[in-house]
């Protein structure tokens, strides 16, 4: 079997499925007594796809993952989410167990699931050798580098089958070298049915996704009539679509179901 998203397919089935986007309408932010972050955003992330968001730091970019999770309500815009979304994070310094080995840390989710160790071990391993860590299979967390361990998280929680993953500034505190097996890995992620939005200012890690969304500082106050623009840049021109309301106003929070990730481009299916 060549390492593939057949390992784990794609969440089928109930509220949530693969195959519905989510959606944001003239979405923009301010905190209490703070100034607008950015040009309210309209676009559809949908499923199987990577989705970047970029700026520099202060612009925005981790409020606009927190709007998307549900866990920040917008000062503006409105944002329609596929009912029951399971989300996952992977954080700029993610968090392990020091002296649990990273097998351990992919089979957690399988565990938590219900499968017995077992059943568990062959799909943790295979996400392992998806994300370049075979060789890391039996070693402490501790003991990993910075690229590996963020890598780890990524494996951890495509393991945890989640339907949306967001992944925040994900080769911020990496080397040249680490940033780029990162980026690599963020570039396999994608065709699992799985909505991917990943915060950065790297450049390289933009190039590794599929739809790049700018944010773009507030539009002075116009003279007369007319107001701030989309402040959304596209790749091919398939961002910043336009919709009507029709699914429902995001209400509950989403499930926070590990700390993890993000993501990128086909990779071969398996045998």
């Amino acid at each position: 079997m060549r390492p593939g998203w057949g390992i784990l397919p794609a969440p089928s089935g109930g509220p949530g499925a693969a195959g519905e986007a989510l959606r944001l309408e003239a979405v923009s932010h301010r905190f209490p007594g703070g100034d607008q972050l950015f040009q309210p955003i309209s676009a559809v992330f949908a499923p199987g796809l990577v989705h970047a968001v970029v700026g520099p730091s202060g612009s925005g970019k981790s409020t606009l993952l927190g709007i998307v999770a549900g866990w920040i309500a917008p000062e503006r815009g409105t944002v329609w989410r596929p009912a029951g979304l399971r989300v996952a994070w992977v954080f700029q310094n993610p968090h392990g167990v020091a002296r649990r080995s990273a097998l351990d840390h992919v089979v957690f989710p399988f565990l938590a699931a219900g499968r017995r160790r077992a059943e568990a071990v062959p799909p943790a391993l295979a996400l392992l050798r998806q994300f370049g860590l075979a060789a890391t299979a039996d070693r402490s967390y501790g003991d990993l580098s910075g690229g590996e361990r963020l890598r780890l998280m990524l494996a951890r929680a495509v393991a945890s089958r989640p339907g949306l993953l967001l992944v925040d500034e994900p080769t911020a505190q990496l080397d040249a070298s680490a940033a780029a097996t990162v980026n690599r890995a963020i570039a396999q992620m994608a065709g699992a049915g799985i909505i991917t939005l990943v915060a950065t200012h790297d450049p390289k890690t933009s190039a590794a996704c599929h739809q790049v969304i700018a944010l773009r500082p507030p539009a002075p106050e116009p003279d007369g009539d007319g107001g701030p623009g989309p402040g959304l840049d596209g790749l091919g021109g398939r961002l910043g679509q336009s919709f009507r309301p029709g699914a429902g106003l995001l209400a509950a929070p989403a499930w926070m179901v590990s700390a993890v990730v993000s993501a990128s481009r086909p990779v071969p299916e398996a045998d």
